[in-house]
């Protein structure tokens, strides 16, 4: 879903340095550095729509430039409550409906009388 210039660019100036689980591809560009900084441009080519949230950590701070080693290169740390990273699923049919969503057939448990409600 990339456009033609960023094809192009990753064609031209790109090597490849891997893909995470969700099939995104992650570059950097060839060579001596040409970015505005000095340093390697590095970028990111979607797989379907693109969406921020679909970069994982470890992906997230290497194309941020707070490390210079690749995720297999790396030890993220994870605490035994951390779950597996997951793309915002909003707008999708895994996005999550609470009970008394309108999408989830709006019913919803009665009050247990621990709330009262305002009246003008």
């Amino acid at each position: 879903m990339a456009t033609i210039g960023t094809r192009l660019f990753t064609w031209w100036r790109g090597e490849r340095v891997g893909e995470d689980q969700f099939g995104n591809r992650y570059y950097r560009e060839k060579g001596k550095p040409t970015g505005p900084t000095g340093r390697e441009r590095r970028w990111v080519v979607y797989k379907g729509r693109p969406e921020a949230s679909k970069v994982p950590p470890a992906w997230h701070i290497w194309l941020h430039y707070t490390t210079d080693k690749l995720p297999d290169q790396q030890e993220l740390p994870q605490a035994e409550w951390q779950e597996e990273h997951r793309p915002n699923l909003t707008g999708t049919e895994f996005a999550y409906h609470p009970d008394g969503s309108i999408v989830s057939g709006g019913k919803r448990q009665k009050g247990t009388g621990d709330y009262e409600a305002w009246k003008p």
